[in-house]
């Protein structure tokens, strides 16, 4: 498996809030993890900083379990501490207060991939030439489509589709989806902060996927790309070719 991630301030944020990281966990298990935090600058960057580590942690310290429920139960257990950590530090240092981040992760395993998300940054699966969003926002747009009220098309350009109704570390408890996918070999695998998602579309991150060879081309050419049409906000990518 071939993995690789980038991340990039943008074009008119001062600081990175984003954080990400890749664990190789043995017998072929490979965790991917993206956080964007939200604070203020200071406060957001630590908010994401440690929810990675507080999660990959947890992940790695619990050894290799069997079966996708236990599998399961482990990472809801790691988002549960990464939640817990990031909540403590903001309660204990005032300059923290009210800090928050997403979190999306993908743990790739021998027969599948299991995604956990908790707020807006994404989880894609790139295959046989077609793109699936494996994970669901939490966020006031997709609340939104859900309920009939806008389309997919008009939450892209929503004056509120920043807003998520879901972050990790600003309460005490926090509720993250799981869900499995099976995707086949020379796929894809690809986790994003929405400063990537907000600009280009899943029909521009496919056609690029099938322009760049390698999984390190195809990060760069996705980072250059938002770049290259403003990138409002901080842009993460971290990828994985199985």
């Amino acid at each position: 498996m071939r993995v690789c991630g980038v991340t990039d301030t943008g074009c008119r944020r001062q600081d990175n809030q984003d954080s990400w990281t890749i664990r190789h966990l043995g017998g072929d298990a490979v965790l991917l993890v993206v956080c964007d935090g939200m604070g203020g600058a200071q406060a957001g960057s630590v908010a994401s900083s440690v929810a990675v580590e507080a999660f990959a942690a947890a992940v790695e310290a619990s050894g290799a379990p069997e079966g996708r429920d236990q599998w399961e139960k482990l990472l809801a257990s790691a988002c549960r501490e990464a939640n817990g950590e990031v909540y403590r530090l903001s309660l204990e240092h005032r300059e923290y207060e009210g800090m928050g981040t997403t979190l999306v992760a993908a743990l790739a395993l021998p027969g599948g991939v299991c995604f956990l998300n908790v707020g807006d940054s994404r989880g894609y699966v790139l295959e046989d030439q077609a793109i699936h969003q494996a994970t669901v926002d939490h966020s006031l747009v997709q609340m939104l489509v859900d309920r009939g009220e806008i389309t997919p098309a008009q939450a892209r350009v929503h004056p509120q589709k920043n807003l998520i109704t879901r972050a990790l570390g600003v309460e005490g408890h926090v509720e993250c989806d799981l869900t499995w996918r099976e995707p086949g070999a020379g796929s894809r695998l690809l986790l994003c902060s929405d400063g990537l998602s907000n600009v280009l579309d899943d029909e521009t991150i496919l056609r690029l996927s099938g322009q760049q060879g390698s999984p390190e081309e195809f990060c760069r050419a996705l980072l250059d790309l938002t770049l290259e049409r403003g990138a409002p906000d901080n842009v993460t990518v971290v990828l994985a070719q199985l």
